[in-house]
């Protein structure tokens, strides 16, 4: 089960695409993933490490295991009409309406990043819905991207794969384990147009040229770039960004979260 469907996860989708047998579905409202995994519902989970840290700290338990790195970057752009914008700077969002996605992570990603950028964060107007100056969005979509969060900040354990302990080792996730891992070197290299295609069931409304221009565009920001470890330095920065945005009281301990 995915947390989120898009492109910007395309290790997972091409590792379904390319022939793993299992079956596929997207976390909806009032599902939980660690509730979907404790129930045994759900076998791995598309998360992120920061996904455990409120539950600990309400004494929840057990929780899933994360063994896996998807994206060692944020996904999120900022995006203008098109025309608009030539040359883009941080600040130019100061005084300004920003379409910001409201999702745990990318909003606390959004706010480290603006921060770390030099800009205030009180002097953004940010709206829901309706018009705005910019849109805070994963590709594919609408609007051109006039800057990309993560290549703005340093590199970060933002999503990763997870699961409940007594599944590690089992064969079900050894299986898994290394179709995974194949295939995120893959869509590491393939052509984008190839992945696209690999891909494109599972994005029945979006052209496999928008499909490809999306895949290309994380590839160039080096998301799948590197292994699949969660390294002591990403889960580390990921703690620094909740800890800016106020969304953890300590910080957790990786042995207590990662495999």
């Amino acid at each position: 089960m995915a947390s989120r469907h898009s492109a910007f996860y395309s290790p997972l989708l091409a590792t379904l695409g390319r022939g793993f047998d299992a079956t596929y579905s997207v976390l909806q409202a009032g599902q939980r993933s660690q509730d979907l995994i404790r129930e045994g519902v759900v076998d791995i989970m598309q998360s992120a490490v920061s996904s455990n840290w409120q539950p600990m700290e309400r004494g929840e338990g057990p929780l899933p295991v994360h063994f896996a790195l998807i994206n060692r970057r944020d996904g999120f752009f900022i995006a203008a009409p098109e025309g608009a914008d030539e040359a883009f700077e941080w600040k130019k969002l100061q005084g300004r309406t920003l379409l910001a996605d409201r999702g745990g992570q990318p909003l606390a990603m959004l706010k480290y990043a603006v921060a770390f950028n030099g800009v205030d964060w009180n002097k953004i107007y940010i709206v829901d819905q309706g018009d705005a100056d910019y849109i805070h969005r994963q590709a594919p979509g609408p609007w051109r991207p006039v800057a990309s969060v993560g290549a703005s900040v340093p590199e970060v354990a933002f999503s990763t794969l997870c699961c409940a302990r007594e599944f590690i080792g089992t064969p079900a996730y050894e299986d898994f384990v290394a179709a995974y891992n194949a295939s995120r070197d893959w869509v590491r290299t393939a052509a984008p147009e190839d992945v696209a295609v690999v891909e494109s069931s599972f994005f029945p409304a979006v052209s496999v040229n928008d499909l490809a221009d999306a895949i290309e565009a994380y590839q160039k920001l080096g998301t799948w770039s590197g292994s699949t470890e969660i390294t002591e330095a990403l889960y580390d920065q990921s703690l620094n960004v909740f800890e800016h945005s106020g969304g953890i009281t300590s910080r957790h301990p990786r042995s207590a979260v990662c495999l």
